[in-house]
């Protein structure tokens, strides 16, 4: 998985210090209900898509961007779905530490754009629409809890972004 240069940068800097970021998540269904999965090359483990903004980037933007860098798909997104702040750290196997302010988008397919999944950089292992009663294996813990989040979302009416207060 490709670090960003600007992380790059500052981790010259900071060295291996809790670092703060903004990411995104990308929740992509297709006129058949399928959900858009990678299977993320660094873990192994299937995976919405998801992503860090670049500085100056407008979130939505680095949504479209990721998905189409990762899967080849072409989005549009739809729906601020949730803002979240990671409560735990992530610790990466060269000591970098971060935390992760996540939105999460609904996202419908771009008219005219590409529908067809395919691995399109070196993140990915396999990418793909599934059903969601037929999810594959091994699934990311993290992915099962933003599915979570759409179903609580979709059963309080799809509307504004859900916000969690002091969870």
């Amino acid at each position: 998985m490709a670090t960003p240069d600007f992380i790059l940068r500052l981790r010259e800097r900071i060295g291996h210090d809790l670092l703060w970021l903004v990411g995104v998540t990308a929740y992509v269904e297709d006129g058949r209900g399928r959900v858009l999965l990678g299977r993320r090359a660094d873990t192994g483990e299937w995976a919405l898509v998801y992503g860090i903004n670049e500085p100056g980037e407008e979130p939505a933007d680095t949504v479209v961007r990721e998905v189409a860098e990762e899967t080849g798909v072409d989005v549009v997104p739809t729906d601020l779905v949730r803002v979240r702040a990671q409560q735990d750290e992530t610790i990466y196997a060269n000591g970098d530490r971060t935390q992760y302010l996540d939105l999460m988008f609904a996202c419908r397919l771009a008219e005219g754009g590409s529908a067809e999944p395919r691995v399109a950089d070196d993140e990915s292992l396999e990418v793909g629409w599934f059903a969601p009663d037929a999810l594959p294996e091994p699934l990311a813990a993290s992915t099962t809890e933003r599915l979570e989040a759409i179903a609580v979302w979709r059963a309080a009416g799809a509307g504004p972004a859900l916000f969690l207060l002091g969870e």
